[in-house]
């Protein structure tokens, strides 16, 4: 048996094991999971086994986490193996999870999805084309039952289809309250539905939802309007990446598309903005060395609490929230691979490494086998 290694506890000098207001949960600690595409259903996009486990690992007592990018209707899936919230069995599915959070004393929102343009006609209902902000085709690939192959050219969405996508929302809200989730967050970033009509290289629209910042930034609106009315805006969270590039994602300019964006989200009285750092392209750090810059600027512009997402380690989220930029920090690759991350940032432990491999699909290998730090030091 390996000896005990002496810790300092970190925890006691640290801004991230301080408590905070999120919405109307009181937290213990500032360190959040962040939300993990993983691909781990097996039969119809269904929580099964492994998610149970998969969170129940991660949830803390007085800790909040985000679930996976969870597709609101039929029309919205990209990631073959992403889990829905658009059937009962998919209700039924999470029941399960958000049971073993709670068990945990922990708090989870879902996070609400569409990919719009970034998927593949077998991926649609009927194999129909995807529906997108515009026909500004995303090249690049998707994972489909067969594996990755190219997207397809998408289709523009209608007036008549953006309200239908809206109450789509609004549905998936009302099955994620049933489910037993605290909330719901909007995902409004990585070059999805709402991000493809924020952003002027993925929105060509000539109405009312296309051309002027306020006109693009009208869907997101009309989407948290629809969330509010189902969850209450305390229990509302938006997730947006200013500058992100994920996805071919451009906008001509994002600092006044997302200080408006932010201005206009200010009126719901959110639970949190949640904030994606530039320096992030996916899962891959894109620029070393960047400061966290999105969060900076828009804690000048949104009133309520900020989460940080990007690029952060222990000391690097100790700092943000020392500067004020943000009030909590969310991980999510140091989440993956260590499911005991709260314990070993207050212990001081090192980290187990990750592995992009295992990342997205498969089993068990690199989703629920990260072993905690007291199974490392007694084996």
């Amino acid at each position: 048996m390996k000896s005990e290694i002496n810790a300092v506890n970190t925890a006691d000098n640290s801004k991230l094991f301080t408590p905070v207001q999120l919405g109307p949960y009181q937290l213990d600690h500032r360190i959040v999971m962040a939300p993990l595409t993983r691909m781990r259903t097996e039969v119809d996009f269904i929580p099964n086994d492994l998610m149970v486990e998969h969170y129940s690992q991660r949830a803390t007592k007085g800790g909040y986490m985000v679930a996976e990018g969870t597709v609101i209707s039929a029309t919205g899936h990209g990631y073959y193996g992403a889990p829905g919230i658009y059937t009962d069995e998919h209700v039924e599915g999470w029941k399960r999870v958000t049971a073993a959070v709670h068990a945990k004393g922990g708090i989870i929102f879902d996070q609400l999805f569409h990919v719009g343009r970034q998927s593949h006609n077998s991926l649609q209902p009927n194999n129909a084309s995807p529906i997108g902000a515009s026909v500004v085709p995303f090249e690049d690939f998707v994972y489909t039952p067969t594996g990755w192959l190219p997207a397809d050219i998408n289709r523009a969405a209608t007036t008549e289809d953006v309200k239908q996508l809206v109450e789509d929302y609004r549905q998936a809200a009302i099955r994620a309250k049933a489910a037993g989730f605290d909330g719901v967050e909007l995902h409004g970033a990585n070059g999805y539905l709402v991000d493809q009509f924020l952003q002027d290289g993925s929105n060509q629209r000539t109405d009312i939802y296309g051309g002027s910042i306020a006109n693009r930034v009208r869907f997101m609106l009309e989407i948290v309007e629809a969330l509010v009315s189902v969850w209450g805006a305390h229990k509302v969270g938006v997730r947006v990446g200013p500058s992100g590039t994920f996805a071919s994602m451009f906008d001509s300019d994002p600092i006044a598309l997302f200080s408006y964006a932010a201005e206009q989200l200010n009126k719901f009285n959110l639970a949190y903005l949640h904030i994606i750092e530039p320096r992030i392209k996916g899962a891959v750090e894109e620029v070393e060395g960047l400061e966290p810059v999105a969060a900076m600027h828009l804690r000048k512009i949104f009133k309520g609490t900020i989460i940080a997402a990007g690029g952060f380690d222990f000391e690097k989220g100790n700092a943000i929230i020392e500067k004020g930029n943000a009030d909590l920090v969310a991980y999510g690759r140091h989440f993956i691979a260590n499911p005991d991350l709260v314990y070993r940032f207050a212990n001081g432990f090192e980290l187990n490494a990750y592995d992009r491999d295992t990342f997205y699909a498969g089993d068990a290998r690199g989703y629920n086998d990260y072993p905690a730090y007291q199974e490392q030091v007694t084996a």
